[in-house]
Order: C-alpha cells, then sequence, then structure tokens
C-alpha cells in the first residue's frame, strides 16, 4: 500500500509541500477484460492507486469557491498599503461542511504560488520567502498560544520558553524577515468571548492586524451569533466595537434546488465530479441521473456530498461494482446531520417543496 503523503499546514514545511505539489498522476480507466487480466499483485496495486487518487483528485471549483476567491483577490488588492496603515481583513464564516477552510486554504496555496514565482523563493534580505502562514486554533487558544503557533509555523526555536509579549515579538520579526503578505487563521469560533482569555486573544487578533503587514484571512462557524462582529459587547456598547468595520464577512451558502441556476450549479458539480471518476463502468451522465438522490443524501452540502462520493468509490471498487448507483451508495453512511435531514429531504423533493427539473434514476 501506497504511504500517505502526511503533512500539517501549520508547519512551513508542510505548507511548502502543499504550495508546491504536483498534479497527481491520473490512474487509467480498465476495460472490464484488462481489469479481469490482472494478477492479483497487480490488481491491489491498481486498486490502490485509484483509492488515493479519488481521495486525493483535486478541487471542483464550484461557484462558491469562485465568488469566494474573487472577493478575497479584491480585499488582498485593495491592502498594498504602507507599513503604516492597518489593512482591512476577510472571515469565511458558515456551516460546517461548506468547504471554507478548502477555500481558504486554496486561496492562500494560488497566491503563494504566484509570489513565489514573481518574487523568488529568497528575499533580498536572504531570507527565506514565506508569503502566506496559517495556523489553526484550538478549544484552550490563549494569547501565548497564539503567538507561539505562528512562531512554530516559521519554526521559530525560541518558542517553548518565551513568554507572551517575547513570542509576539518573535511573531513580527518572522513576518518581517520572510516577507509574508497573508495570514490564514483557521476555527476562530474557539475563541470564547465569554471568557478573560477569550477577550484577550481577540484583543491580540487586532494587534496583529496593526502590527503585521499581512492581510488576515480568518475561518469559521457562526462567528455573528457568537457576536464577534461586536468584540463581545452588547448593548450602547456594540458602537463601540471595532471587528464589524475591519472584517469582510464571506458567507458560504450550500447548494440549492428552489432555482433553475441553482439547479445548473448543482448539475455543473456533479458533471465535473463524473470526469475524475476512474471507475471501470464509468458512463457519462452517471451523477447527474442520481442528482435528486445525491441532494437527498447531502442536502446539498459540499462535504458531505464528497464524502459520499469518494465513499461510494471505494466500495464500488471493493465489491466490483464499479460504478455508482443507488445500490453501491446506500451502504455508505454519512455524517449524523446528513442521515438525519435525509427523509426531511426526501419528502420535500418528492412533494415539490423543493423543485427540480432532474431525474433520477438508479
Amino acid at each position: 500500500m501506497k504511504q500517505p503523503n502526511l503533512f500539517s499546514l501549520s508547519r512551513k514545511e508542510g505548507w511548502r509541500r502543499f504550495a508546491d505539489a504536483p498534479a497527481r498522476q491520473r490512474p487509467d480507466r480498465l476495460t472490464r477484460a484488462q481489469l479481469s487480466a490482472l494478477s492479483e499483485t497487480a490488481a491491489e496495486d491498481y486498486n490502490d492507486a485509484r483509492h488515493d487518487w479519488h481521495a486525493n483528485f483535486g478541487i471542483v471549483n464550484t461557484p462558491q469557491l469562485s465568488a469566494i476567491h474573487e472577493e478575497l483577490d479584491q480585499i488582498v488588492a485593495s491592502n498594498r498599503q504602507d507599513g503604516d496603515r492597518i489593512r482591512s481583513a476577510a472571515v469565511i464564516d458558515a456551516l460546517p461542511g461548506l468547504g471554507k477552510t478548502t477555500i481558504a486554504n486554496l486561496y492562500g496555496r494560488t497566491f503563494d504560488r504566484q509570489q513565489i514565482r514573481r518574487l523568488s523563493p529568497v528575499t533580498d534580505g536572504g531570507h527565506e520567502r514565506i508569503p502566506v502562514f496559517r495556523v489553526g486554533l484550538t478549544s484552550n487558544t490563549t494569547l501565548r498560544t497564539l503567538n507561539r503557533m505562528i512562531c512554530e509555523f516559521y519554526g521559530h526555536p525560541a518558542t517553548d520558553r518565551a513568554n507572551a509579549a517575547a513570542l509576539a515579538s518573535h511573531a513580527l520579526d518572522c513576518v518581517l524577515s520572510c516577507e509574508t503578505q497573508l495570514g490564514i487563521i483557521d476555527d476562530i469560533h474557539f475563541i470564547d468571548l465569554d471568557r478573560r482569555d477569550g477577550l484577550a486573544v481577540s484583543n491580540h487578533l487586532k494587534w496583529l492586524a496593526n502590527e503585521l503587514p499581512v492581510t488576515f484571512i480568518y475561518v469559521g462557524v457562526g462567528l455573528a451569533e457568537r457576536r464577534f462582529f461586536a468584540d463581545g459587547l452588547t448593548g450602547k456598547n456594540t458602537a463601540l466595537a471595532q471587528t464589524a468595520r475591519r472584517w469582510t464577512r464571506l458567507g458560504v451558502d450550500p447548494f440549492r434546488l428552489e432555482t433553475d441556476q441553482g439547479r445548473t450549479h448543482w448539475r455543473s458539480l456533479l458533471k465535473a465530479t463524473e470526469s475524475r471518476l476512474v471507475l471501470t463502468d464509468h458512463r457519462p451522465g452517471m451523477l447527474v441521473r442520481l442528482a435528486d438522490y445525491l441532494f437527498e443524501r447531502t442536502s446539498g452540502h459540499v462535504g458531505s456530498y464528497f464524502t459520499l462520493v469518494l465513499r461510494g468509490c471505494y466500495r464500488a471498487i471493493r465489491t466490483g461494482a464499479e460504478t455508482l448507483n443507488r445500490t453501491v451508495l446506500d451502504g455508505v453512511r454519512l455524517d449524523e446531520a446528513s442521515e438525519q435531514a435525509r427523509q426531511k429531504m426526501a419528502a420535500a423533493l418528492a412533494h415539490g417543496t423543493m423543485p427540480s427539473a432532474l431525474g433520477d434514476t438508479a
């Protein structure tokens, strides 16, 4: 079995591997006769290569992804001020399973590649150029741990023994020396504004935005409901909040079938996915014919959709079905939210509550 390509995006080495990774080599699609002619070992290797491909075949460019990347381009391009100006930030705020983190990481990868190509991998000062840093918060993130995580991304040697103030200074030095221009901070919903530590971290994010000459992209769940844009303030004090004036909120919607455009977008996603699959009995329209069924199973959440398709491919190969149909996909259990919503979604589709012009056959 091929060893997985393991790395962490919270370290510069892992981010570099992610940013520099070449396109994967797609396995050939064999006929039934060719598949049957393989030896047991060759068949095992071929199937393993297909499993690896399906799990990593790349990102389908959805309308949601394209729209947010265009917004991010505008924000980053407008933040070319000198160091004395405060830069605005972007925050991708949406429900789980809609691809927020993927959207942010892919934008960071594209930006990173552009900067390395234009400016070279080494700064004029002789330092490694690191156009993007990325960290993910945890449920117990404090001011010190946030600074430490940024320093650890760069591999700074003083992360274990320095206090919060020293770590903040080290983080600033890393950003300036490596000429970083973009900072991605994921899972900021872990910051609890009802706790003193949480408020300290929230305020520190403002300090980082003031002091670090980078554009920040924050990613989180339900941030408006958690009063992030009001800095945790309520009543008349809400007017004193700075976040709502500095952050541009970018939402990610699930796919919908209520409109012709929504159905067109859903079909486009299915067609694009079909083109990536390597199954012996694959036929054009294999997924499009299951459009309503796939929507019923996933409620239009792109994360659940890809989980269903990828697990379905694994099952299709292991069982010898070599295609995706209702029989194969019914054997795949999804996340609990999708499973709980499935019955209601099926009823809505059956009664025309959510109209669809798409057929649904096995």
